[in-house]
Parts: C-alpha cells; sequence; structure tokens
C-alpha cells in the first residue's frame, strides 16, 4: 500500500487559483498524468499533470527528459513519489517555482486531450458482484451466479486499438443478431446498445513472463486508475458469446478519462476488503492480512445522460445512477495477482477494467440493461423521453470521486462518449 505523505496534506494550497475551488477535480492534493495536444498545433503530443483548469507540461517544467508515458509509468515506485512530491512543492503556493512554472501552463480549453497513454493490452474483468447478480437473475433465476463466480476474478482479453478517450464518437455497431421469433441471424445494427460503468488499471511497473506477481506487491504495478465506460451491444452479445464470451458485442468502442489518479493520490481513500463470512475465501495466493486491512479503495462513480434533444433544447446531463468501489467482489491488487498467476507477462500500459460497478440497489445500476430489468422498465427522464437502451445522438458521461474526512476531494474528470448513427 502507498503510504500518506505531506502531499496528502489537506491544508496545502495552490498558486494556481482554479486548483483551489472546492469542486475542482484537480486540486494539488491529487496531480494526475495524461497527455495533450496544444490546440494551436506548435507542439507534438506532451505529457501533462492536471492541476485545477491548468495542465503543467512536464518537458518545459523541467520534469521529463521525454513524452515518452510508458518510461515515466515504468519507474519504481520510490521514484514515482519523488516525481510527485517535486511536482506538488512547485506547485504549492509560495513556491519559487512559480515564476518559472508559470510558463509551463497551458489552460485544458487550449489543449485537446489525448489517450493518458499508449494502450498496449486490455483485459475487461467481471468485479462487481452486484452486477453480475442483477445480469445472472436475468437470464437464471434460480442460480444467478455461476459456480466459479465466487473462487475466481473471471475477465476476457478485448481489443485495445479500438479505445478512446473521453470526447469520443462512434459509430452504432452492425453485426449478427437473432430475435427470438427469428428463424435465422441478420446483420444489422445493434438495438440494445448499452454503456458500462467501470474503472481501468493502468498497469505500470510489468513482470518478466514467467513470473506470477504475489498478492502483497500487486498493487506496486498499478500506476493508477481511469474511469472506463466499456460500451456494450447487449444483443449482438447474447448471440455470439457462447461458448467463447463476448466478441463483436465489446470490441467497436470503449472509452476512457484522460487523466490516470495515481495510486499515490489515492493511498488517503483505501479501505478494508471483506468477504462475506458464509462466501467461499479467497485461495491463498488472492489473499493476505495487509490486503484484507487496506485492500479496497473508496470511490464514488456516477452515470450522466444527455440526450440529442436535451442537447438541443439546453438541459444538461441528468443523472442515471451512482454506485461505490468499494463495493467491488475483487479488488485491484487481487485482479493483477490472478492475471499473472500463470506467468503471464504484463507490460506498462496494460489496461485492466473492473467490470461494471453496480449498487444494490436497481436505480443504481451500472447499466441500462440492469436499470431496466433486460428492456421491461423503461427510464424516463426528466423531459419526459424514456430509454430502454442507448438512442443515436445519446452522450453518456461518467464521473467519479473520493471524499474522506481530514483530506482533500479529488476527482477523475469524465469520461463522456456520443453516439452516431450507424452506416449505412
Amino acid at each position: 500500500m502507498t503510504m500518506l505523505d505531506t502531499t496528502h496534506d489537506a491544508s496545502l494550497q495552490s498558486w494556481v487559483p482554479s486548483a483551489n475551488a472546492a469542486d475542482t477535480d484537480f486540486p494539488v492534493q491529487n496531480l494526475p498524468f495524461g497527455r495533450f495536444s496544444p490546440k494551436d498545433g506548435a507542439q507534438t503530443m506532451r505529457i501533462g499533470v492536471a492541476i485545477g483548469d491548468q495542465i503543467l507540461d512536464l518537458r518545459a517544467a523541467g520534469l521529463a527528459d521525454s513524452d515518452d508515458m510508458h518510461t515515466l509509468m515504468s519507474a519504481e515506485a520510490s521514484e514515482r513519489q519523488a516525481l510527485r512530491s517535486k511536482i506538488s512543492q512547485g506547485l504549492r503556493l509560495g513556491s519559487a517555482q512559480q515564476a518559472t512554472w508559470a510558463n509551463a501552463l497551458i489552460p485544458m480549453a487550449q489543449a485537446t486531450l489525448e489517450l493518458p497513454c499508449e494502450i498496449r493490452d486490455y483485459t475487461d474483468f467481471y468485479t462487481g458482484i452486484h452486477h453480475a447478480t442483477a445480469v445472472g437473475t436475468l437470464f437464471r433465476p434460480d442460480n444467478p451466479l455461476l459456480p466459479n463466480y465466487k473462487w475466481v476474478p473471471i475477465a476476457y482479453h478485448g481489443r485495445s486499438s479500438s479505445i478512446g478517450v473521453s470526447g469520443q464518437k462512434f459509430f452504432r455497431p452492425s453485426a449478427q443478431t437473432r430475435n427470438p421469433q427469428e428463424d435465422a441471424p441478420v446483420l444489422r445494427p445493434t438495438q440494445r446498445l448499452d454503456y458500462e460503468l467501470e474503472l481501468g488499471v493502468m498497469i505500470g511497473i510489468g513482470n518478466v513472463s514467467g513470473d506470477a506477481i504475489p498478492i502483497a506487491r500487486a498493487q506496486q504495478h498499478a500506476f493508477g486508475l481511469v474511469l472506463l465506460n466499456d460500451w456494450s451491444a447487449r444483443d449482438v452479445q447474447a448471440w455470439e458469446y457462447q461458448p467463447l464470451g463476448p466478441f463483436l458485442a465489446k470490441n467497436f468502442a470503449s472509452t476512457i478519462s484522460p487523466w490516470i489518479v495515481t495510486m499515490e493520490a489515492l493511498a488517503p481513500f483505501h479501505a478494508p476488503w471483506t468477504r462475506p463470512a458464509g462466501d467461499p475465501q479467497p485461495l491463498a495466493y488472492l489473499d493476505d492480512a495487509s490486503h484484507r486491512a487496506h485492500g479496497a479503495f473508496d470511490i464514488t462513480l456516477e452515470v450522466f445522460l444527455q440526450t440529442e434533444k436535451m442537447r438541443e433544447t439546453g438541459l444538461a446531463h441528468e443523472r442515471l445512477s451512482s454506485s461505490n468501489y468499494r463495493d467491488a467482489y475483487w479488488s485491484v491488487a487481487q485482479m493483477i495477482a490472478h492475471h499473472t498467476v500463470n506467468g503471464c507477462n504484463l507490460r506498462a500500459g496494460d489496461l485492466l477494467g473492473t467490470g461494471t460497478q453496480s449498487a444494490p440497489e436497481p436505480e443504481n445500476a451500472g447499466s441500462l440493461l440492469e436499470r431496466t430489468a433486460g428492456g421491461r422498465n423503461p427510464v424516463t427522464l426528466k423531459n419526459g423521453e424514456q430509454r430502454i437502451f442507448l438512442q443515436d445522438g445519446d452522450s453518456v458521461t461518467m464521473r467519479a470521486h473520493c471524499e474522506r474526512e481530514g483530506f482533500r476531494r479529488i476527482g477523475f474528470g469524465e469520461c463522456e462518449g456520443t453516439v452516431l448513427p450507424a452506416r449505412s
């Protein structure tokens, strides 16, 4: 577990005024990393740190020798902590660096936010037990969770090439689907397009092929977390997923937030990891005392929807649900330990999705499949529109933040994506 230090002091203020606003996601206690390109086109893609509504260009500030994010992510924990401390001290109110670093700031409004790093491999887990139970109940009311769910962190390997950054617009995908009344499948645009509220774990330090990462050291291999929307075509998924699992239902688009909130920034928001007494306890490679004491994270997650009609009439996104990552059945450390127990080598820039995170209450589900009970209970929006699944022009925005008494609230920024009509 990353330890607390002076960078987490709630009383710290920054000489960047917007970083001191009570509602900012990016106070000086956060300092997430990402990549950006100035909109004037004068420079190539750069590594930056979000501070209020500004970006600190690391090379311009003399804090990085290159713009290779993988190099930064794969640094040892002590090096990352030293860099965080240096950035924190330089951005604090009264810092001697203010005069020179002020020239290394660029307003976010004048930058294009890019993928925070090149995504190498992508694995999507299924750690949200409330989601797994709700979806399982739709298809297997008497046995919603399959026998292995409480023993093994289930996952499938996804497609990294179609992962985009917040602001992504994608075409409604077409694939084979078969309705119950049809004798044969038909190639057509999906009619049951859905979002999935997830977090993504960005791997920093990798491991050598053949070497398993023990759970006691697993979090040291995570660089940080992002928001992740794993868009899903439910009708395509229902037709194709047996016997090998998701394929075209999942590989057309995934969206992540542009800022990686580091494990160092998240240190104040650890929570105990627990398992109900009546459930199977994890096998030894997925369990240790420190993990039980600190292995979970207290992160509030939210989903908002804006329809095309809402956008045209000036209505803001409407919140559909809220949940918390502390309710996940499997943790960040357990995902990493399990992924490598067979000798699989992870690399800097690999992305591990947590799977959909839902709350126990149906109205706080992390997907429309759950929220509408498989399409039986439409969601009615404040303007009178209804949704069973997503329609063309719909924009989904996900947000997340951490709050704890005695510490500064930090956030993840936004993860937003918009559905375009299928190509003819």
